[in-house]
């Protein structure tokens, strides 16, 4: 027998005898059951694992590919020896590849080689010598062992890494898929689906974050690996502002705090927590947050929705609340417009102090008798509406957030 391997290498000719040959070939099946034994035991993800057909399948692999470098060593050496090779580095990308849909890693694979290489070349190794085969041809015969059993591992690592890469980008549409379907309100039935298809394990909560595109990376690599997050066509975003939206798993309760502090620093706007099928809500109430005066993004702290429920539900009707305004306060309509918003301010703090005079001047930086003669304006204008509780509740809403007047209306009433 004689053969030259590898063959895009410096030729490597090496000559066995017939008993040599055969006693090779003998070994094979016990040689395969021992190799696969030696795995089981060094390996831990393959320990358990390499049981019934699993390993009659493996065992047989092994078979197959020490049969197919004997065959090799057979052939003419004018032959190219890579003709033989295909079928054998063809299974050993598939095996890389399975390995990979079984979870296994490359150290796993790699290490299983290493010891599969080992447990043949001792056993192989004893058959040539005491075939009484020199010892230089023994040493040429390791050398085209592990030239093959090398080409044999790095197919077997090139289909492990082809399968991650394309479970990963597989993975990503996926979740990407999921992000969008969250963010639209999907069903719950469905997005449950697209979770499973994902491999995405499903959270209690999710937790809403807009912040710019370029602070995402840095985000991500803070938050919990589970956190979705979208750049493209954010609904109710303008493209323009180069926003993108992060959902972040279980982060409420007490852990809401220690996200806020995560998202220091960043141009972030955090919506409520809600349950993980309801992710849209989370997303709408902080899009509607970034259109509210007083709290736009800080870079400092990020804004937390929860601390402005009140300006976000008046805002969220915000020609409602410009017609109440105008309703509850046609009776300063008349007035000089600085003059009508220095008693309606005074109102507004009135019945946020329940009338406590003091409190209400030292808010408005006037003398306590201020307060009382604009108190006094006010009951003129409203009456004995002023104790009418329908009436209150209707000023304290339309009041809570009362808009400042134009610098051009600014003239003093002649009170303080």
């Amino acid at each position: 027998m004689s053969a030259r391997f590898p063959s895009d290498g410096p030729p490597m000719r090496l000559s066995l005898g017939g008993p040599s040959a055969r006693a090779l070939r003998a070994q094979l099946p016990p040689l395969a059951q021992r190799t696969v034994t030696a795995i089981t035991a060094e390996v831990p993800s393959y320990s358990g694992t390499l049981t019934g057909q699993m390993r009659e399948k493996i065992e047989n692999a092994v078979q197959i590919a020490l049969g197919t470098f004997l065959n090799v060593m057979e052939r003419p050496e004018s032959t190219d020896p890579s003709i033989p090779l295909t079928p054998a580095l063809e299974a050993a990308y598939a095996l890389g590849s399975g390995e990979a849909r079984s979870g296994r890693s490359m150290d796993a694979l790699l290490a299983a080689y290493r010891v599969g290489a080992r447990v043949a070349w001792r056993e192989m190794s004893t058959t040539t010598v005491d075939g009484g085969l020199p010892a230089a041809t023994v040493a040429e015969f390791a050398g085209l062992m592990f030239a093959y059993i090398d080409e044999l591992s790095a197919a077997s690592v090139a289909g492990h890494a082809d399968e991650l890469a394309s479970v990963g980008r597989a993975r990503r549409r996926n979740l990407e898929r999921l992000t969008q379907l969250l963010l639209a309100g999907e069903a719950e039935e469905a997005l449950r689906r697209r979770a499973e298809r994902a491999d995405w394990p499903v959270p209690h909560t999710l937790t809403a974050v807009l912040l710019p595109r370029s602070g995402v990376r840095p985000a991500l690599t803070r938050l919990d690996p589970s956190t979705l997050d979208g750049t493209e066509d954010l609904p109710g975003v303008d493209p323009a502002a180069e926003l993108a939206v992060l959902l972040v798993p279980d982060a409420h309760a007490a852990r809401r705090v220690q996200l806020l502090r995560l998202l220091r620093g960043q141009r972030a706007v955090v919506g409520p927590a809600r349950p993980w099928h309801r992710a849209a809500a989370s997303y709408q109430r902080a899009v509607r947050a970034l259109s509210l005066d007083g709290t736009r993004p800080d870079p400092a702290e990020p804004v937390d929705t929860e601390r402005h429920l009140t300006e976000l539900l008046l805002g969220h009707d915000p020609e409602g609340l410009a017609d109440l305004r105008a309703e509850v306060l046609a009776p300063l309509a008349a007035l000089p417009p600085a003059t009508a918003y220095r008693l309606a301010e005074t109102l507004r703090c009135w019945l946020l102090r329940q009338g406590r005079r003091d409190q209400v001047a030292a808010d408005l930086f006037v003398h306590p008798q201020t307060v009382r003669y604009r108190m006094g304006q006010l009951r003129e204008l409203y009456g004995d509406r002023l104790d009418d509780p329908d009436l209150v509740l209707d000023l304290t809403v339309a009041l809570a957030f009362l808009p400042p007047p134009q610098r051009d209306e600014e003239p003093s009433d002649g009170t303080e």
